[in-house]
């Protein structure tokens, strides 16, 4: 698998060597079943499908009210919409409220479709996604736009054409009601738990907590099956998932992956934390790499996953967690 196409796995937004032109064409990951799998009475997992060479759909996690229902994270392909309209109309509920855990296209990607089906709905988001759309979002904006002046297959061009169509629906990407600090918020016709957390995965992240059902939905906070650094300040993450930890959950719904309970948490930030102090330290990256593996190995069961992970990393440790990008979205003031 090539550097580059390793890095067009992850991420949900922009990576420039595939936007370039990328040749080979790595063995795909096998897909993830796109399926709706019930978490607990009223909540329900749609699993983020991931089709190479198209990029990924984030996880959804749908929360049922008595007014509504409340949808964490929308997804990116026009698929991932209307199986999330039909489970609406399954419920027959309306769709009252998305929440947007952070700006990357894999999970806010929908808002417009969504928005379409249901008028009335609000979102609430962090406003991160507004120096998104005049940086990060812009910047592959214009990538994109220079493949299509390029060439590209049929279905390639199609589906950039349909990533810029997300990019420029703009302010339909954009909340409702923004949410800058942790905050508590009727939602659906209950209260939800939300959690912000600045300068982590992306600018503002946000995760969320019902109590009545114990199920947290924590966006790319956690991923599998490894960490997306592309937009990170690391350390500020590792500080969030402490955090999180705190929070009496019972099930956690990773951004990417499958559901874990506490144990497969402390799993991951556990592991988390071992990579980072070896990325810190001098060993090869090999044995950092190596090391994620190991520890994060009860949550890849299948190999396939734990060398999917292996290639990432390999990726993020040339491109973002060493060398002169390390750190670059951490803040100024280096309260990294």
């Amino acid at each position: 698998m090539t550097r580059c196409h390793r890095s067009l796995i992850v991420l949900a937004v922009f990576v420039s060597c595939v936007l370039a032109g990328c040749a080979s064409t790595p063995a795909s990951p096998p897909s993830e079943n796109a399926g709706v799998r019930a978490l607990a009475p009223g909540v329900f997992l749609l699993r983020g499908d991931y089709a190479p060479p198209r990029q990924p759909d984030g996880n959804s996690v749908v929360f049922e009210g008595p007014d509504g229902l409340l949808v964490v994270d929308t997804g990116r392909h026009a698929a991932h919409a209307r199986r999330l309209l039909e489970l609406a109309a399954a419920r027959g509920k309306p769709v009252q409220a998305v929440l947007n855990t952070h700006w990357h296209l894999d999970h806010i990607g929908n808002n417009p479709a969504l928005r379409a089906a249901f008028p009335r709905l609000e979102v609430h988001a962090s406003a991160a996604i507004d120096g998104a759309l005049v940086g990060f979002l812009a910047d592959y904006r214009r990538q994109l736009q220079a493949q299509l002046a390029g060439g590209g297959d049929a279905a390639a061009r199609a589906d950039w054409q349909a990533e810029i169509a997300r990019i420029d629906a703009g302010a339909a990407l954009r909340p409702d009601r923004v949410v800058q600090a942790d905050a508590e918020r009727m939602l659906a016709g209950r209260p939800r738990r939300i959690g912000h957390a600045a300068d982590a995965v992306t600018a503002g992240d946000l995760w969320l907590w019902d109590a009545a059902s114990g199920v947290l939905a924590a966006g790319d906070l956690v991923t599998l099956p490894a960490p997306f650094f592309d937009t990170a300040c690391p350390r500020r993450w590792s500080a969030e998932l402490a955090r999180i930890e705190d929070v009496p959950f019972t099930t956690l719904v990773p951004g990417h992956g499958a559901p874990m309970d506490r144990d497969g948490f402390r799993t991951y930030r556990r592991a988390f934390g071992q990579l980072l102090a070896c990325a810190d330290g001098t060993a090869p990256a090999a044995d950092c790499i190596s090391g994620w593996q190991r520890d994060a190995a009860p949550l890849l069961p299948d190999p396939a996953q734990a060398a999917l992970a292996r290639d990432l990393l390999a990726y993020y440790f040339q491109a973002v967690l060493r060398g002169p990008r390390a750190g670059r979205h951490c803040p100024v003031d280096g309260s990294a």
